[in-house]
């Protein structure tokens, strides 16, 4: 039977996914995640469903894919739920995303260089959801639909560990100025299709149904916040459902799946290492760049020539390391965006 699993970040949005769901049963996974698998049926396809509520934030969301994929070992991964609006779209509206810009990463020196990575949608899912869109099928799984029915958009989003919730902060100004085709932002995206790049046998894809605007007026005003977001979970998972619907998987994807997802976690792994030996190459660099700006103040003041000597030593000795750092933080970033 050919597995899915659904992630989503808050309580609203677990419960519109849901829904769609048959004979729910409760599972565990050995570190304690709790999930409930059940059957979703269509088109003569009968689906094995597992769904998990994982929070904010795209670190604990990377660690809870992982889980799921290990523990379901799914054909297909879903992370359904809400997003905020950032340009053209309205409440209700779904978004699809083909890329999720992660806009935090970046080297600090005098000045932040923006460095971004970028999660991508799997093709074949990012051409159903197009096509989809086309055909609005979809909306006859909605309850109701409101005049003008909501949209779908497949398009960039934006994903971070901040909230964003005016036009006129500095954070908002500087995504319109780097992300200028971004159509909507979140906090857990770029998480979860950092761990699906690991396995490339899963098809992975984000569907974010919009429950607030960034920039403009909202449209739907006189809605609560609590209403707005159970409208846009609800439209979110009715378009997965029916991009479920029309997805096939084959007794030989099925075998090739479960083979693959074996030595993808080994991949995955190293992955990780080379991340975190990141992180610490970049907090080195930080750290020198510093001291070597206050050796470069001490030498400028400095009045005795046995002291400037030892002085312009040091620094020689602090611009090699940092030479030396900033190699090795290219080859690792060279050997991450080439994998």
């Amino acid at each position: 039977m050919p597995c899915a699993v659904i992630l989503t970040a808050l309580p609203v949005e677990y419960l519109a996914v849901r829904r769609h769901l048959v004979e729910l049963e409760e599972r565990m996974h050995p570190q304690g995640t709790i999930y409930e698998q059940g059957k979703f049926v269509a088109n003569g396809q009968e689906w094995e469903v597992g769904i998990a509520e994982v929070g904010a934030g795209n670190a604990g969301t990377a660690v809870e894919a992982e889980r799921a994929i290990a523990y379901f070992q799914p054909n297909i991964l879903l992370f359904v739920g809400i997003a905020g609006g950032i340009q053209d779209v309205a409440i209700g509206d779904v978004v699809v995303a083909t890329n999720v810009y992660r806009y935090e990463s970046g080297k600090v020196g005098e000045q932040f260089f923006l460095r971004s990575n970028v999660g991508k949608s799997a093709y074949a899912l990012v051409q159903r959801a197009k096509f989809e869109a086309r055909t609005r099928k979809w909306l006859q799984r909605l309850s109701s639909t409101s005049v003008p029915p909501p949209r779908v958009f497949v398009a960039p989003i934006i994903a971070g560990e901040k909230v964003v919730s005016s036009r006129n902060s500095d954070i908002f100004q500087f995504l319109r100025s780097n992300y200028n085709d971004a159509i909507a932002i979140e906090m857990e995206g770029f998480g979860f299709l950092s761990v699906a790049f690991a396995y490339p046998h899963i098809r992975a894809i984000i569907i974010r149904g919009i429950s607030d605007l960034i920039e403009g007026k909202h449209d739907d005003a006189i809605e609560s916040e609590e209403v707005r977001q159970a409208k846009a979970s609800h439209h979110a998972s009715a378009f997965a459902f029916e991009m479920l619907s029309k997805l096939e998987i084959t007794s030989r994807n099925l075998r090739e799946s479960h083979q693959e997802t074996k030595v993808s976690a080994t991949n995955f792994q190293q992955k990780q290492q080379l991340e975190q030996r990141q992180e610490t190459l970049q907090i080195e660099c930080n750290l020198t760049s510093e001291k070597l700006k206050q050796l470069e103040w001490a030498l400028v003041i400095e009045s005795e020539p046995a002291v400037k000597f030892q002085l312009k030593q040091q620094i020689q000795d602090e611009q090699k390391q940092l030479i030396k750092l900033e190699n090795d933080l290219d080859e690792i970033e060279r050997f991450l965006w080439s994998n």
